[in-house]
Parts: C-alpha cells; structure tokens; sequence
C-alpha cells in the first residue's frame, strides 16, 4: 500500500513539474523582454541628450555595471550593422560576375585601411550630421567599431554562398523559389555555421579596438565615452593596477554570460544545418536553447506572427514572380532602367573621382625622405605580419580540427577560446610587453605579439566552423578504410576546412595589418613606444593631426593588402570555389 501511494506521489509531482516548468520558463522570457524593452528606453534617453565629448571617467568600480551597458550596446548594434551588410554585400558579389571582382577589391581595401584612418573623418562627419546630440558621437564609435567587425563577416558569408552544391541550387530551381526564399531556405542555413562562428570573431574584434573607439583624440579634442574601453585605458594611463583588474574581470563576466546565452545555443542550433547524408552521433547541445524550445510565448508568437507573416510573403514574391513572367517588360522601359542606371553610375563615378583628386592634393606636401621612411615602415609590418600568421597558423590548425570534430571538447575549449578572444589584447598588452623588455626584447618583437593575440582567432574559429561543417559520413569512410592519420588529414581534414582556412587567413592577415596601429605604436606609464613600422606611422600621424601623411600610410597599407591578396588569396578562393567543394 505505502509503494503504491509512493508511486502516486511520484507521478503527481512529475506532473506538477511538467506543468510548472514551461510556466517558470514563460516567465523567464517575458522577463528578458522586458528587460531588453527597458534597455532600449535607456539607450534612447541617453542618446537623445545633448552631446557630451568629453566625459569624465570615474574609476569607481560601482559606475562599471552602467560603463558595461553602454559598451555592450555599441558592440551589439554594430554586430547586427555588420551581419546586415554583410549578407547584402556578399549576396550582390557573389551573383553578380560584371561587378564581383570589383566588390571583392573594394573589400580587400576597406579591411586593410586601419581603424585610425577611418577616425577623423568618421567622427566629424557623424558630429556634423547629429550636431546637438550625444547620438551623433555614438553613432561614430559604433561604426568605427563596425569597421573592425564586418570584414570577416563579409567574406565568410561571400565564401559560403560560392560554395553551394551544385544539386541545392538545382532542387531551387526546380521548385521555383524565389530569391528571397532560396535565401533563408538555403543560402543563410547554409552559411550559418561560418557566419555564427565568424560573428564570435567579430565581437571579439570589437572587444579588441573597443579602446580606440571610445577614447581617442581627433585634432584639439580628446573625445572620450562612457564605458569599458575608455574605463581600461584611463586605468592604464593612471596606472591603478586595481581599476584594471576590476575592468577586466567585468569583461570576463560579460563575454562568459554572452557565450553560454548567446553563442553556445547559436552552435547547437546551426548543427542541424550540417550539410550530410548521414546524421551524426554526436550533436551540440544547449540548456538555453532547449529551454527556449519549450517556451510556450515564443511558440505562440511563432504560430501566431511569424508563421502567417513569411507564408504571406512568400505567397506575394510568388503572385509577384507570376505576374511579371505573364507581363514581359516593354522594350521603352528596358532602356529606361538602362539609362538611370547609367546615369546614377556615372554620377557616383564623378564623385569618386572628384573626392579622390581633392584628397591626392594633400599628397603634395610630402617630403621624399617621409615617402622612404614610410615604404621601409611598411617592409617592417610586412614582415611581422607574416610572422603572425605563419605562428597562428601552426597551433590553430590542429587545435580547431579537434575542437571541431570532438563535441566534448568544443563544450570546454570553445568557452575559453571564446574569452580568450574577446579580451581586448590592447589591455593586456602592457603587462605582455612589461615581460618581453625584461627579457631584452623590444617593442619589435613586442608587436608580433600583439598582432598575434588580435588576429590568430579569426584563424581559429574559421578552423573550427570548418571542422564542423566537414560531413559525418566522409569521416565515417575514413574509419572503414582503416585511413591512418597523415591520410586522414591529405583527403579529408585539410580539403574539408580549406575554403575555412583561407577566409581565416585573409581576415588574419586584414586584421594583422589593422592590429598593427595598436602594437607599433603604444603609450605606457605616461611614455610612448614606438618601432618602425606602417602602423606606427599611421598612429603618430594621426596623434599630430598630419593627415598628408596619413592618407599616403593608408594608401601604401591598402596597396600592399589587396596586392597581396590579389597575387596568393584570391587564387586560394578560387581553388576553393573550383577544387573543395561538397558536390555530389
């Protein structure tokens, strides 16, 4: 009798927690939301006040939770800038053959000018356009630290698109989709695993310049804005060890909640997106994306919103499609498109040009020794650039093939890989360089350093996307062939992760070039170092407000990556878009 009363105990309380749990977990999302609403109203409020240039920072470790909030929200809207053209620049490049090569030559140069050379002009402009309020000042440091996010973004999701199946694009056509359908049917979840994986790289970049962008000098000002990266630097500046310490571990908390609520069920969530004929046995998994599943508020706003909206869409874009194919487009309106896109082209071509001329007159001021010393700046920062890469590439490779095809260790390694990259290298650089000048190194080899701990995670987590897309069956096969493991590597790994590695290392090399203002040039205990170098130039000059001179850095900086990329990248890309590609 007591074990059947037992057994009715036992099935009322799972019964009370089948139904209490989605009810706990409901509240929870409603709380989020909330909490995401009061947010908004926050950030709205302090935007809107009148602009504020130079704030004060208080080194109070009370004012960090408000410093982190503000910081957070510039990485997070310039993350969601970044992922929006990135999917819109990499579509139109990689659909478009008459201006393909031209866009990936426009990229090529935008990721290879330094953040610095976008400063003055960016801030100004945004000053200009908002002049009255602090929205304007804000919206400069976030696209400035959109210039240090999106690049990588652009390429992997350009990469990804270039290397569909030949059998997926077909079975859209068949099935007449639309391109908007054949967009998030299949070319988003097929670069999803890239894109998530490329996207924690990219707010570890902006982790990484979060100090430049909130705490610089343009001219006669010193703009400072409130919040971590401007908090680290005045630490630094002051030397108060303590104030570091506690920014620092504020960032360790930021990025642990952002990986185990954001990325982590991001990853399991993009495993289903595997391209593979089999399914694998090991699958990521995510208590917050499970608990999010079973959500019943964000079921009903799915069923209820969603759902009805995209079947809308689609059902218009096909009644849309259908109609136009019915009604052929007159021959008059044909040439009338024609000659506004003419027109429009050609205006922005005289623009450009216009802006280019006036810009090159800055150049006439230049002295020869000045054009000399800057090439042999830019032969030093070559060849620590390289160092770098030939450095990151020698660990990241067989650590991200393992953290990629072993579900268990990804759970361990990829929370510290992911904090390991989001902590600003240019906080930690002092105590790095404090070590190296006790060895007898200088800031020389310091700056391989510093380049090495900004850019060997675009390496590494490329690695790692490529580890994971690479299919459960062709390791399968490997395994019934009894393959040893320098076979394993030749015709599986190395082919499987290839397109991966060259977007890793063309974002590496882009970011090592970028990284380099930071790593030549560096202020310390009230002095400033500096070793010949391109990115030091680019700093000293924009520090003493010489803007000839730095455009003509910039310009040496871009020729030298988009050469580069031009005469090794590109053919790598197009080896991967030819050779390494998963067609039936």
């Amino acid at each position: 009798m007591s074990g059947l009363f037992k057994a009715r105990y036992t099935l009322s309380r799972s019964q009370v927690l089948e139904r209490t749990w989605p009810f706990v977990l409901d509240l929870g999302v409603a709380a989020g939301l909330l909490a995401c609403f009061y947010a908004v109203l926050l950030i709205a409020r302090y935007w809107m006040s009148g602009a504020v240039p130079e704030v004060v920072i208080s080194l109070r470790p009370g004012i960090l939770p408000v410093y982190a909030f503000y910081s957070v929200v510039r990485i997070g809207v310039a993350y969601l800038l970044s992922l929006l053209f990135a999917v819109g620049y990499g579509y139109v490049a990689a659909y478009n053959p008459r201006v393909e090569a031209l866009m990936i030559a426009t990229l090529d140069i935008l990721q290879s000018i330094p953040v610095l050379s976008f400063l003055p002009a960016l801030m100004l402009a945004m000053m200009a356009l908002v002049p009255s309020r602090q929205l304007g000042i804000e919206m400069g440091a976030i696209l400035l630290i959109f210039t240090g996010q999106v690049w990588n973004m652009a390429f992997s999701f350009y990469a990804s698109l270039k290397s569909i199946p030949r059998e997926l694009r077909e079975a859209c056509t068949i099935n007449r989709f639309s391109a908007w359908q054949r967009l998030w049917q299949l070319e988003l979840p097929f670069s999803a695993i890239g894109l998530i994986w490329n996207s924690m790289v990219s707010v570890a970049g902006g982790w990484f310049f979060l100090m430049i962008c909130e705490m610089f000098p343009v001219g006669d000002k010193n703009f400072r804005l409130p919040g971590l990266g401007s908090y680290l630097q005045t630490a630094a500046n002051e030397g108060n060890t303590r104030a570091m310490v506690y920014g620092l571990v504020t960032v360790g908390v930021i990025i642990v909640l952002t990986d185990q609520l954001i990325w982590r069920p991001m990853i399991a969530w993009s495993d289903k997106f595997k391209f593979e004929n089999v399914e694998s046995g090991d699958r990521v998994t995510s208590p917050i994306l499970f608990a999010l599943r079973r959500s019943n508020v964000l079921a009903t706003l799915s069923r209820r919103t969603l759902i009805p909206l995209s079947e809308k869409i689609y059902h218009d874009l096909a009644y849309r499609r259908e109609h136009q194919q019915k009604t052929p487009v007159k021959a008059a309106d044909e040439r009338r498109n024609t000659l506004l896109t003419a027109v429009v082209g050609l205006a922005l071509v005289m623009m450009v040009i216009a802006a280019a001329f006036h810009a090159l007159l800055l150049l006439k001021n230049i002295h020869a020794a000045e054009i000399v010393l800057l090439l042999k700046g830019a032969a030093a920062t070559f060849l620590r650039v390289n160092v770098s890469l030939l450095i990151a590439m020698a660990w990241t490779v067989p650590v991200g093939v393992a953290i990629g095809f072993n579900p268990r260790l990804s759970k361990i390694a990829q929370p510290i890989a992911q904090i390991a990259a989001s902590f600003p290298a240019t906080a930690l650089f002092p105590v790095v360089l404090l070590g190296l000048m006790k060895l007898g190194a200088g800031l020389g080899i310091g700056s391989i350093a510093l380049m090495l701990l900004g850019t060997q995670w675009y390496v590494l987590f490329n690695v790692i996307a490529g580890a994971l897309a690479v299919p459960s069956d062709l390791r399968e096969v490997a395994d019934v062939f009894h393959f040893n493991r320098w076979q394993r590597w030749k015709t599986v790994i190395l082919p499987g992760i290839f397109p991966y590695l060259i977007t890793g290392l063309v974002t590496a090399s882009g970011g090592a070039w970028n990284a380099s203002i930071a790593a030549e040039y560096f202020s310390l205990k009230g002095q400033t170092l500096m070793t010949l170098g391109l990115g030091a130039q680019i700093s000293q000059a924009t520090y003493q407000g010489r803007f000839s001179v730095l455009l003509l850095a910039t310009i040496i900086m871009a020729l030298m990556v988009v050469t580069i990329n031009r005469l090794v990248w590109r053919r790598l890309y197009k080896l991967a878009e030819t050779k390494y590609r998963l067609d039936a």
